[in-house]
């Protein structure tokens, strides 16, 4: 029993159309390979789907340029001469507005002749001119700024420096005076040592054997201990 014909209209189902699509335009594109092949024919084929994908095959003797050209040959039509026309306008507006940017700018840096502007054109100019300054100048003196903050910052880490110098020359006076008084007294050694706790320096003394003391009596083996904060 054969198959009734089918009524050629649209799909109305979406989900029907979808799969009638796709089972028919795999079976074109077995039939133009299969002509390309038992014919040696060039065969192309461009398919849009209702979604808009693009489905295409060219015969693999042929490259698509080739393909085209010689369509347009065969066919006396220029596929082309739309696009360039379209690439050429586009060409032109974009040389009008370089040439339009290009006198603005000679006319602010004053290659152009002024006297050809109106009194709104030269109004127009000097707004611009006086917006571009004062961005200039906000970038400018934010620059200062930062220079100057990075200065200070610079300077207070010197003083800091310069402090610490200052005190460790105090300390070293400190133990040159210790050390002087003790050699005058008879001192045999003095001994520097810093506690582990607070940083704090301890110096240790001792007496030379039969040295005698303040009260005259002979001074025995002794150590004392000063502590500098």
């Amino acid at each position: 029993m054969g198959r009734g014909k089918i009524e050629i209209k649209k799909i109305e189902n979406s989900t029907n159309r979808q799969v009638t699509y796709s089972k028919r335009r795999n079976g074109i594109i077995k039939k133009a390979q299969e002509l390309s092949v038992l014919c040696d024919a060039e065969v192309s084929l461009i398919m849009f789907s209702s979604t808009g994908r693009c489905t295409s095959f060219i015969s693999p003797t042929i490259s698509p340029k080739e393909f085209y050209d010689r369509y347009q040959q065969a066919a006396g039509t220029d596929l082309w001469q739309s696009q360039y026309q379209e690439m050429y306008n586009k060409l032109r507006k974009l040389k009008e507005i370089n040439s339009k940017l290009r006198r603005e700018i000679r006319i602010r840096v004053g290659e152009d002749d002024l006297e050809e502007l109106d009194f709104d054109e030269l109004h127009r100019l000097d707004q611009h001119l006086e917006n571009s300054s004062k961005i200039v100048r906000q970038r400018k003196f934010s620059q200062i700024a930062t220079h100057t903050e990075t200065t200070r910052k610079k300077v207070r880490s010197q003083e800091q420096i310069h402090t610490n110098l200052m005190q460790d020359n105090f300390q070293y006076e400190q133990i040159e005076k210790q050390y002087a008084l003790a050699n005058h007294q008879g001192i045999s050694s003095l001994e520097l040592a810093t506690d582990g706790a607070g940083g704090s320096h301890i110096f240790a003394f001792r007496l030379h054997p039969g040295q005698h003391n303040n009260h005259g009596d002979e001074a025995d083996y002794d150590f004392h201990q000063l502590r500098l904060a």
